[in-house]
């Protein structure tokens, strides 16, 4: 074999072998432990959306996102006590233990609605 073609053949094989792993890490499936992800997104008075569905035992990260002041977000059945700050999305992952329905509360004062500032959280 003279050595131009050598060097073709070298290189041809280089290029397979590249694309062929572009391909394969482009491909990959998501991780099936990876969590779901919520957004929810506070705004005086509500947070939207204003009711979800967990599912007992299942790992789910909320993406906690303000429009407009500091709000809370406190659940006590599943250890939630975080503040949401304008421009700074908060990220909480829990799994829940406990079947049933909850309501979370904006536990920091945002204004004169704010004792209305609800939310549903269904584990089934």
């Amino acid at each position: 074999m003279n050595r131009r073609r050598c060097v073709k053949l070298v290189w041809t094989a280089f290029l397979l072998v590249a694309v062929l792993a572009l391909f394969v890490t482009r491909s990959r499936p998501v991780r099936a432990d990876a969590p779901q992800v919520i957004e929810i997104a506070a705004k005086r008075f509500e947070f939207t959306p204003n009711r979800i569905t967990l599912k007992k035992g299942e790992k789910v990260t909320l993406r906690l996102t303000s429009a407009d002041v500091v709000h809370g977000f406190f659940l006590r059945p599943l250890k939630i006590d975080e503040i949401i700050t304008p421009g700074k999305p908060t990220e909480v992952t829990v799994t829940p233990e406990t079947a049933g329905t909850f309501t979370t509360i904006c536990d920091h004062f945002c204004g004169v609605n704010h004792g209305n500032m609800k939310m549903t959280i269904v584990v089934e």
